[in-house]
């Protein structure tokens, strides 16, 4: 009787720190949709890509392509003080410490009036970067919700599993409890007592290590919503698989909406515009050029004691290419590869998307499958379970056997959760891929 005591005293130490936060406090029920709200506005690396996306919004100007003309305003001021001689006509003159001053302002004009058409390709370029960096924005977005979600999903099979792992701790004590009458009535053999109580502790630390994976999941997921480490939350009960999923569909959203594809096609398109600004360094460059100076000379020595002089300039400049070393092809023949590398990189693209989608799509399917299969085998481990202890009450079967109908029904439990993970985490992939990240949420 001692022993009880002693052993319930033991349970009740070891199992009260793991139900008090769960009957104490009160925590936040975080959704995946809130999860993602709030990891699209506070997450850093969404938050440089919106900066980017800002840059090159900046740069997108008709001044940065070369439309528009440059004007500069220039002043200068100099004092001298000089000695001087001057000998004309037999006579001379010497003067010593003579002051003098010269005044210059100008202001400037400078436009680019026809460049072989490279400011249009240029402004076409910047559009195309731009754009460019809106789809970048894009994808990091889908790869945040997407890890989001994973980490979501983990969060609720570890907590699954840590139920698990408590009904098995109590169906443990029970067992303790039973063999603990058998050797009072004289009927049960210390050693399945001690068994039991090894059993107990073994179901204990299981129950901890998971608590500590549950942690760490919780920890990562904060840093995906940029949120402190310490931030307590907790997560909805059960991961629910979509099983309506179409093939077919999923394949035509991927041609059409799938981020890397547009991406890759946005590459392809900067390179072609690359390669007609350097084509149109072959045409002439025309620019206009107008301009206002004042100069202004005060001398204390010499004929001229004072000169100002003031005007408009005007005028066009023709630059032809002729002979430059054959740069020009030669930076042509390389805007061609960068061109034929962007093609080939795009072909690469759609060819690793799609089969990364035939992947993913297969691993849904048998996942599917496999949930199915995973819940017949569930049932049947719980009715044996509940034989099991039936039996093992009235003393039909040993404490090993029910202990091995016990570990059936918990790995039951176990691979029936990975199960659905596993079907979710397929079904994530397939959303990203297509386009449709936007409809995990919503679920």
């Amino acid at each position: 009787m001692i022993q009880r005591i002693i052993a319930g005293f033991y349970t009740v130490l070891l199992i009260l720190p793991f139900l008090i936060p769960s009957q104490a406090i009160a925590q936040q029920v975080l959704t995946l949709d809130e999860a993602v709200a709030i990891g699209l506005e506070n997450n850093y690396g969404i938050m440089i890509s919106r900066n980017s996306v800002e840059q090159a919004e900046n740069n997108l100007s008709l001044g940065n392509a070369g439309f528009l003309p440059i004007v500069d305003a220039t002043a200068s001021r100099t004092e001298r003080i000089e000695d001087s001689e001057f000998q004309a006509g037999g006579e001379s003159r010497i003067t010593e410490g003579a002051e003098s001053n010269n005044t210059n302002a100008a202001i400037n004009l400078d436009w680019t009036l026809f460049d072989g058409l490279r400011m249009f390709s240029s402004y076409n370029r910047l559009g195309e970067i731009r754009d460019l960096s809106e789809l970048q924005l894009d994808l990091n977005q889908e790869f945040l919700v997407a890890n989001i979600s994973f980490t979501y999903f983990n969060i609720i099979r570890i907590s699954e599993q840590l139920n698990i792992l408590q009904n098995n701790i109590e169906v443990t004590e029970e067992r303790i409890e039973i063999e603990e009458t058998k050797v009072d009535l004289g009927s049960g053999s210390e050693y399945d007592l001690l068994q039991a109580r090894s059993d107990l502790s073994e179901d204990r630390a299981a129950y901890i290590r998971e608590t500590n994976s549950l942690t760490e999941a919780k920890i990562n997921l904060n840093e995906l919503l940029g949120r402190q480490p310490s931030e307590e939350f907790d997560v909805v009960s059960e991961i629910s698989v979509n099983r309506s999923l179409v093939k077919k569909q999923l394949y035509e959203n991927l041609i059409e909406q799938n981020t890397e594809l547009a991406i890759a096609k946005a590459q392809e398109d900067i390179t072609e515009l690359e390669l007609r600004e350097v084509q149109g360094e072959r045409y002439p460059e025309i620019s206009f050029s107008s301009g206002y100076s004042f100069n202004r000379n005060e001398s204390g020595g010499g004929f001229f004691s004072f000169n100002e002089t003031t005007g408009f300039s005007y005028g066009l400049t023709a630059r032809v290419p002729i002979f430059n070393g054959f740069n020009i092809n030669r930076r042509i023949q390389n805007a061609k590869i960068d061109q034929k590398n962007a093609e080939i990189s795009r072909q690469q693209e759609r060819l690793r998307i799609e089969s990364n989608f035939e992947s993913a799509f297969r691993a849904y399917v048998n996942a599917i499958e496999l949930v199915d299969l995973e819940e017949e085998n569930y049932q049947n481990a719980e009715e044996t379970l509940d034989i099991a202890l039936e039996r093992f009450r009235l003393g039909s079967i040993s404490s090993l056997e029910f202990r091995e109908a016990q570990t059936t029904f918990l790995q039951a439990e176990n691979r029936l959760i990975n199960a659905k993970y596993e079907a979710k985490i397929a079904e994530t992939e397939l959303l990203q891929l297509s386009g449709n990240i936007d409809a995990l949420v919503v679920q």
